[in-house]
């Protein structure tokens, strides 16, 4: 299955969560982004995954190789933000999921 369509497989589950908003039209950071109240938790860039994450736990997944920390091509990589490829072995279920419960700071799932 392509990075997009994995993408919106996920879309469509999370957008099911009180206060998710799915990707919406514009240009720019975000553009592809799910949103928690406004904020943004889970996006597809480059046909990678992007999740934001504690700092700790981006720096753990980097760690074991399972992903590296996201830049917006301003050549400096984001602390808390996590880019994966399609072919890592990390459930992006749980990524995207990890990425809800720290950004709206409650367990849901």
């Amino acid at each position: 299955m392509q990075a997009a369509e994995r993408f919106e497989d996920l879309v469509d589950e999370f957008i099911a969560v009180p206060g998710v908003t799915p990707p919406g039209a514009g240009t720019g950071f975000g553009k592809s982004a799910l949103r928690i109240n406004g904020r943004i938790f889970a996006m597809l860039v480059r046909d990678r995954l992007v999740v934001k994450l504690p700092a700790a736990r981006v720096d753990a997944m980097i760690g074991s190789g399972d992903g590296e920390r996201f830049d917006a091509n301003k050549g400096t990589p984001m602390r808390e933000w996590l880019s994966l490829s399609g072919d890592s072995g990390a459930s992006w279920r749980e990524l995207v999921a990890e990425a809800l419960e720290f950004v709206r700071g409650s367990r849901i799932l």
